[in-house]
């Protein structure tokens, strides 16, 4: 039977990130991140809302950015997979399991200054940042990450035509 493991979430960061690392020199980083659910509840007659607590693990490269690049109360955009970590409660002697995400592609959300805010006006790109991890290859080389360059801003082969116009910024029409 085949089976399927992959999380897709968007959310903001609920601490600062500390990077460390292993005796083999990989970077990693935990985080939280808080998923957000808005529903309208009929039966009230009022807006509702819910709040998802994910621990995410990043390994690598993406550990690095989200400790130089993530703040607590960030927006960012996590793909990964769920992992389930058992361990002995010290304790109490008990097993205990909780399932986690491992991330393996991480994209910064918003703004470089901090502020959260996702669409702003004026048709401009929203600054963000895409940083694949330890994939093997899984996404083919014509596959662009959400928030990625288009091909035309990609393209400088002159693939989609000459747009130059020769005239320089008069010919520019506002």
């Amino acid at each position: 039977m085949a089976s399927f493991n992959r999380v897709i979430l968007m959310g903001n960061v609920t601490r600062d990130p500390q990077v460390r690392y292993t005796t083999g020199g990989m970077a990693v980083t935990e985080l939280g991140l808080a998923v957000n659910r808005q529903w309208y509840d009929k039966a009230t007659n009022q807006k509702k809302e819910e709040v998802t607590y994910v621990d995410v693990t990043l390994w690598g490269r993406q550990a690095e950015v989200a400790g130089e690049y993530l703040a607590k109360g960030r927006p960012v955009f996590i793909e990964g997979r769920l992992q389930l970590d058992t361990w002995d409660d010290k304790e109490s002697g008990q097993k205990r399991s909780k399932i986690k995400v491992v991330g393996e592609t991480l994209q910064l959300l918003g703004s470089r200054d901090g502020g959260g805010g996702g669409a702003g006006g004026g048709g401009g790109r929203s600054e963000g940042g895409s940083f694949e991890g330890n994939r093997g290859g899984a996404r083919g080389g014509n596959q662009r990450s959400p928030g990625g360059p288009s091909p035309v801003e990609s393209s400088s082969d002159g693939e989609y035509g000459d747009f130059s116009g020769g005239g320089g910024d008069d010919d520019v029409p506002f």
